[in-house]
């Protein structure tokens, strides 16, 4: 089947719309296909008209008491599970690491500076590893 978007003009005959499951029924050649840019219709022969149409009817009709169970029992359940899910949150908050994994440690950053000290400088290549190794050495002993 061809797929033909909408506001494109058809002959007459009936068209399936995709995104709203309905059938267009199209009176004259030249009509144009309702909806809005981009929707999807396919060209439905007369025949599989008059089974399609009370087919879509019949599920529509035997789904709508489930899709009423469905929405009472969500709404319902909705502040139980609001409950549970903001205490949940709480509680991985709670017992989360300080760490997060995938975080680039390494990346260079100066360190954070503790209270009433200055943060060290930053010092470039090798031989500003070896000044800081010897001034941590030389503070533990």
């Amino acid at each position: 089947m061809t797929t033909i978007e909408a506001g494109t003009q058809v002959k007459k005959g009936y068209y399936f719309n995709v995104k709203n499951w309905t059938l267009e029924p199209m009176a004259n050649d030249g009509a144009v296909l309702p909806g809005a840019k981009g929707e999807k219709y396919f060209r439905v022969p007369l025949l599989l008209a008059f089974i399609v149409a009370p087919l879509m009817g019949a599920t529509f009709l035997m789904f709508l008491p489930f899709i009423g169970f469905y929405l009472a029992f969500s709404a319902a359940l909705r502040p139980v599970t609001r409950l549970f899910s903001r205490s949940a949150t709480e509680l991985a908050a709670t017992m989360s690491p300080g760490w997060a994994p995938g975080v680039a440690h390494l990346a260079g950053k100066a360190p954070e500076a503790k209270e009433g000290e200055q943060a060290p400088a930053a010092k470039d290549g090798l031989e500003g590893v070896a000044a800081e190794v010897g001034q941590r050495r030389s503070e533990r002993e």
